[in-house]
């Protein structure tokens, strides 16, 4: 027992984990080990050698003395050991090819296998034995020549290229001899059956475990019939997929993944080459040819598979010219992106700044300049990013960087494959796996320390160079830098810029040049700050615009001390303003005119729309400041009219208000800028009449959009003791002031007053006293009046009066006693002849979002016709919001809940697409555009995929469809509930 603890202690000094275990495993062995134990030292996991090596000495004696004599096997086997338990494993099942890890070459791999299986290497298509023994000879002979390369790997003999083009070949030889075992068992004589590799397999970077990649391709030989030659080779590539990953004693191989092919998993398994041609010319997506990048014969008939990959790299070069290239590249980035969030960042493949990046970016890149220059057409990523470097594409720090990232990641990945031989890329949190891994790759100190500092280092740089690497080159194009840097010609950049879906790459490498050419503090931090700019430009609908707003903005504040620091210091503000900038012409003219408003960009809780209280105190203080200059009063209520409307843009083009918060938020706004103009305009009215305006249409409804006129009434009140007629003098000058002030030519966006909803419309007075009002509806209205005061609310000016007003009017809009038949008749007759006669000329019925079928105007005409029929009796409709009215009206029992959710998804969806499209243009609409340009755009901002134009049209359809059907038989009277 002393022996055994003084043992412990010694070998715990030498680095086991747990000196007890290893005493006793030591003592086992009888001495068997003495003078190899201090070998063990260097090893990545001694605890794990030791176990290995105590079971392989007891198996076979002979190789304690054979490593106490041959140095490179004794460092090839220990290190060996230290890793991978699995083939540690292997080599005690199979003593006898531990001795093989000395040899310095073993011979052609495919030979090897083929003569495990009991096939001629000499034969064009060599047989196999059958059974069972043939496949656990094929995985012993494979697990052999795997320890073999492993070994040679791990002691820094073969370098990070030669060990995945070994490992490439190595697959390549099982496949070989799988075949070999499949022509066993499958009669395939009258077919050729080309075996393509794809991904790592395909490039020769494969893993030590992963699933190998291929596409089958079949020729039926002279005078056989096509049909049963593929029926023949289809069962012949089943029966050799199964040779691989089918389960024996000896273990599976690996999967065979045929993913790849035309059509996935739903297509036939084989196909003729002109089969594969025929599909990749019509159907194939942009991904599938970035696949084919990696494209190489592997096995089978290597003549049919080499006519395969020249005949597909035609097309694969010419990728870039197709006419869905770009939306397809963002499909790409926004599939990469998806793994990124639903990985763990300790994903070496998927995680951020993983192995998925790197790759990514640099097939992007040669599929973009590859057409051009043949020199990038490398299936390799390393080769494939020195011919990058070398072409002037990718600059050489960035190269020999990301390089470096790469090449550790997958050291570290075959590492953590090693272990058990299980495919994996995600990194341990346990301490023992992380040491045994540092010490792997040589950090003896602190391993688990300096592991972790290492890979952190290298997935930040790969990551950031990922960002930087499509878009830094650009600068270098146009603008004089360091000449370490890239330099894309004119051409290669505008290139790449179109690939990415600028539109006029010319005019974008203009903007460029614009901003970062010369030595000054701005133009090298706009250096800085554009590489990720233009990554997020070309995420947004319209990245030109985004660049030429980014520009135009940039002229105004570029001399501003806190902009570009803001811009470079704070990520969040400068990825919204990209997305804004991108998206919305309309907010980027309000942003142009009050360029400042950049900086509430930073956070969700600077776009919170503000409550109305706090606006109209900061308006009423603005126009006091200026009380005996009305013009400049109302402008500065202008000013904060533009940075609110800005500030609801952006958080709705941020996904951080719904629309009816939006309406909400641009009605209230309306009402304080309506106050703050009175307030300005009442000059001399003062004394001898107070004044009201009553918002009607969708400023009543609390709905207004971004293209909204503030439809109003004008009422006054003579003061008691005034002259009426001068009051009246007085108030009509309040009016047209009011209109004036609002609409002067200003940088800040008018609000045009529309007071058409009034008696008698544009040939009434435009400003009357409440007994006229009164007098007025008591004799003439008629039902569309009800109709239209069903929205009318008080919203500037003396309260007192507009309180009277609304109480005068509800009467008139929530009759006691209900709608006579007649009344109702007229209203339905009234709408029937408006679908007939108010749409626009040459506009198409189904795609007008307001008096289309299904739109607008159908639903809030159902919320009105059931109030006009029941508020007089039933308090909860009274209200000018139509959705609140819908939602009361279900309450009641007058509206089925799911006819209201239909009404409301109708009337939510088209209220969208109206103000997406004022957003999008700039300028009012009522129609979903024709144009697919101007479609995508709208879609985009409505949240569709690049794609999802047509997905955005149909639903519209589908939704406005089921609308018009509730309308057909809520409002036209088919529903006697209403």
């Amino acid at each position: 027992m002393p022996r055994i603890e003084s043992t412990a202690a010694r070998l715990a000094k030498l680095g086991f984990a747990d000196g007890a275990k290893a005493a006793q495993l030591v003592q086992e062995s009888d001495a068997a080990l003495d003078g190899i134990l201090e070998s063990l030292v260097d090893v990545a996991d001694p605890d794990l050698a030791l176990a290995s090596l105590t079971r392989l000495v007891a198996r076979e004696p002979t190789v304690a003395d054979a490593l106490r004599r041959d140095e490179l096997l004794r460092s090839r086997l220990l290190a060996l050991l230290g890793v991978s338990a699995a083939l540690g494993e292997h080599l005690v099942r199979h003593h006898g090819e531990a001795a093989l890890l000395a040899e310095t070459g073993l011979g052609d791999a495919r030979d090897e296998l083929l003569r495990a299986v009991g096939a001629d290497p000499g034969e064009s298509e060599p047989r196999g034995a059958s059974g069972r023994g043939a496949l656990a000879a094929l995985r012993v002979a494979y697990r052999g020549r795997l320890a073999h390369l492993a070994a040679r790997d791990l002691t820094g003999q073969a370098t990070l290229q030669e060990v995945t083009a070994e490992l490439s070949g190595l697959a390549g030889a099982a496949l070989e001899a799988a075949l070999a075992i499949a022509r066993t068992e499958v009669e395939a004589d009258e077919v050729r059956l080309a075996v393509v590799g794809m991904g790592k397999c395909g490039a020769r970077e494969l893993n030590y475990i992963s699933d190998v990649d291929v596409i089958f391709v079949a020729e039926p030989k002279e005078g056989a019939d096509e049909t049963k030659a593929l029926r023949a080779a289809t069962r012949l590539a089943q029966a050799m997929m199964r040779a691989c990953t089918v389960t024996t004693p000896e273990g599976s191989l690996w999967e065979v993944d045929a993913g790849l092919r035309p059509e996935g998993r739903s297509g036939p398994l084989v196909r003729t080459l002109a089969s594969h041609l025929a599909y990749y010319r019509r159907w194939a997506k942009t991904w599938e040819f970035q696949a084919l990048l990696k494209a190489r014969p592997v096995a089978g008939d290597l003549e049919l598979g080499a006519d395969y990959v020249g005949a597909v790299n035609d097309l694969v070069w010419s990728a870039a010219t197709r006419e869905h290239f770009v939306e397809d590249v963002q499909a790409m980035r926004r599939r990469v992106e998806e793994h990124v969030a639903a990985e763990g960042e300790r994903q070496l493949k998927l995680g951020p700044g993983g192995l998925r990046d790197i790759e990514f970016a640099v097939q992007l890149l040669q599929l973009v300049h590859g057409r051009l220059d043949p020199l990038l057409r490398r299936r390799a990523t390393l080769p494939a990013l020195a011919a990058l470097s070398r072409g002037g594409y990718v600059g050489r720090d960035d190269s020999r960087a990301l390089g470096e990232a790469y090449a550790f990641l997958r050291q570290v990945e075959h590492l953590l494959q090693l272990h058990r031989l299980r495919r994996t890329h995600l990194l341990p949190t346990d301490e023992a796996d992380l040491r045994r891994l540092g010490r792997a790759l040589g950090m003896h100190t602190d391993p688990v320390g300096e592991f972790t500092a290492r890979w952190r280092r290298h997935a930040m740089e790969a990551r950031r160079l990922h960002e930087k690497l499509f878009y830094r080159p650009l600068l270098q194009a146009v603008a004089r830098l360091p000449e370490t840097e890239a330099r894309l010609s004119a051409s290669a950049a505008a290139a790449r810029l179109g690939a990415l879906g600028y539109v006029d790459p010319a005019g974008a490498l203009r903007h460029i040049a614009n901003l970062t050419t010369g030595v000054s503090r701005r133009a090298s931090i706009q250096r800085t700050l554009l590489p990720v700019m233009l990554g997020w430009f070309a995420d947004t609908p319209d990245p030109d615009a985004a660049l030429l707003g980014f520009r135009q903005v940039s002229d105004k504040l570029g001399s501003t001390p806190w902009y570009l620091r803001l811009l470079r210091d704070e990520t969040a503000v400068a990825a919204r303003m990209a997305r804004v900038l991108g998206t919305s012409r309309y907010a980027t003219g309000l942003l142009m005119h009050a360029p400042d408003a950049v900086a509430m960009l930073g956070s969700d809780d600077e776009l919170a729309v503000r409550a109305p209280e706090s606006l109209l105190g900061e308006a009423s203080a603005a126009v006091s400041r200026h009380a005996d200059d009305p013009e400049t009063a109302v402008g500065a209520a202008r000013a904060l009219r533009r940075k609110e409307l800005f500030r609801t843009a952006v958080a709705d083009i941020s996904g951080l208000i719904d629309i009816e918060t939006v309406g909400t938020a641009l009605s209230q706004l309306t009402d304080v800028t309506l106050q703050a103009a009175l307030d300005a305009a009442l000059g001399r009215a003062s004394g001898l009449t107070s004044f009201a305006i009553i918002a009607m249409g969708r400023l009543g409804g609390m709905e207004c959009s971004y293209a909204s006129d503030a439809d109003v009434m004008f009422v006054h009140s003579p003061l008691p003791g005034a002259d009426e007629r001068e009051a009246t003098d007085a108030a009509f000058a309040v009016a047209n002031e009011l209109r004036k002030l609002l609409s002067l030519p200003a940088p800040d966006p008018p609000l045009i007053i529309d007071p058409d909803l009034r008696p008698e419309g544009r040939h009434g007075p435009l400003v009357r006293t409440l007994a006229s009002y009164r007098a007025y509806y008591a004799r003439w209205s008629s039902p569309w009046e009800s109709q239209a005061l069903l929205r009318a609310r008080f919203s500037a000016g003396d309260a007192g009066l507009g309180a009277e007003f609304t109480s005068m009017v509800d009467e008139l809009r929530y009759p006691r006693g209900g709608l006579p038949d007649d009344a109702v008749r007229e209203i339905r007759r009234l709408k029937a002849r408006m679908e007939a006669e108010r749409l626009p000329r040459g506009a198409e019925p189904g795609l007008h979002t307001k008096l289309g079928p299904g739109g607008l105007s159908d639903v809030e005409w159902v919320a009105q016709l059931l109030q006009l029929r029941h508020a007089g009796t039933l308090p909860s409709l009274r209200t000018t919001r139509t959705l609140e009215a819908l939602r009361a009206a279900v309450a009641e029992g007058l509206l089925t809940a799911g006819d209201e959710a239909v009404l409301a998804e109708a009337w939510q969806f088209a209220s969208r697409i109206r103000d997406a499209i004022m957003l999008v243009k700039g300028r009012p609409g009522d129609s979903v555009p024709r144009d697919s340009g101007e479609r995508r755009l709208i879609a985009r901002t409505l949240g569709y995929p690049p794609d999802g134009s047509e997905d955005f049209l149909d639903d519209y359809r589908r939704v406005t469809r089921r609308a018009r059907k509730v309308v057909d038989r809520v409002f036209y009277g088919a529903d006697d509930r209403t």
